[in-house]
């Protein structure tokens, strides 16, 4: 049986830039199985397919790795909002609703001033922390020495506002620049009670952009990540609070995939309310790059 895709670019409104997204608006039919091997078909680092709502909402969304199934993501729901906004199965402007597993993901469309399409999503989950780690492992899993990552504001930590990710600042942009996943020492930091590793660091920059970040994902295939929605929303669901910030609104300009040749662009925001996030969201814009059929079975 033939499944329409559609593949778009998302956290930019450059083609070729921003991360690859696979999107199928039309999967009913397909397992778990076909579902990952699609995924692997297209080996980027997320696919989406799309099926009926059971609770509801617009509709429901399954998104899979190279390796597996995720809760949740961040670039996927922005691109499949996105797709549907292009195909006219969403109104744009307009509000869509993705359920998930790790909750309902409300996502807005709006068109800009310039003509393109920007989607912006709200997490499922508030802020929850997991375990810290020590700068030295940290550093060691990314080819860094521990004088290189910073913790001032906070420890290496894990965060999750749906889908876990440890976090760690570096010093500046050449720390950033020199870092490199070294397996062996990712897989000691899963030895010390990391369970899903995937690491995003970042440096407050303070120029053109906010925030500089990468991620790497070595053991989900994903060696680096162009644009990692849900983890900037737990970096800034976690600068909100524990930054030193007042209530009101607050919002980073985030870079991310510039070191490997995709620059993406991220626009973060929270609002905080009696020394508490209440809300956390981040958006961008996307361009679509093609179309087609697979054939499954």
């Amino acid at each position: 049986m033939k499944y329409r895709f559609h593949i778009c670019d998302v956290f930019t409104s450059t083609r070729f830039g921003g991360n690859q997204l696979a999107v199928l608006p039309w999967a009913e039919g397909l397992g778990g199985g076909q579902m990952q091997s699609i995924a692997r078909e297209f080996n980027f680092s997320e696919t989406a397919f799309v099926f009926p709502p059971r609770a509801g909402h617009t509709c429901r969304v399954r998104i899979f790795t190279p390796a597996g199934e995720v809760p949740f993501a961040g670039h996927p729901n922005i691109g499949t909002a996105f797709v549907l906004a292009v195909t006219g199965e969403a109104a744009c402007p307009g509000r869509v609703v993705f359920e998930e597993d790790a909750g309902s993901v409300p996502v807005t469309i709006e068109r800009t001033p310039e003509g393109r399409i920007r989607c912006e999503l709200q997490a499922p989950q508030p802020l929850s922390l997991g375990r810290s780690f020590s700068a030295r492992s940290v550093a060691a899993a990314v080819s860094l020495a521990p004088e290189d990552i910073v913790t001032a504001v906070h420890e290496p930590v894990v965060a999750s506002v749906g889908l876990p990710f440890l976090l760690a600042q570096v010093r500046d942009r050449e720390a950033l620049s020199r870092s490199r996943p070294d397996t062996r020492h990712v897989e000691a930091l899963m030895a010390e009670g990391l369970a899903d590793p995937f690491i995003h660091l970042y440096v407050q920059d303070g120029g053109e952009f906010d925030i500089r970040a990468r991620m790497f994902a070595p053991f989900d295939g994903v060696p680096e990540d162009p644009a990692t929605g849900s983890a900037n929303c737990a970096l800034a669901a976690l600068l909100g609070r524990d930054g030193g910030l007042a209530d009101g609104p607050h919002a980073w300009r985030i870079a991310q995939g510039v070191e490997m040749g995709r620059p993406s662009v991220l626009e973060a925001r929270v609002e905080k309310r009696g020394g508490e996030v209440t809300g956390v969201w981040i958006g961008g814009e996307s361009v679509m790059v093609c179309e087609g059929t697979i054939e499954v079975g």
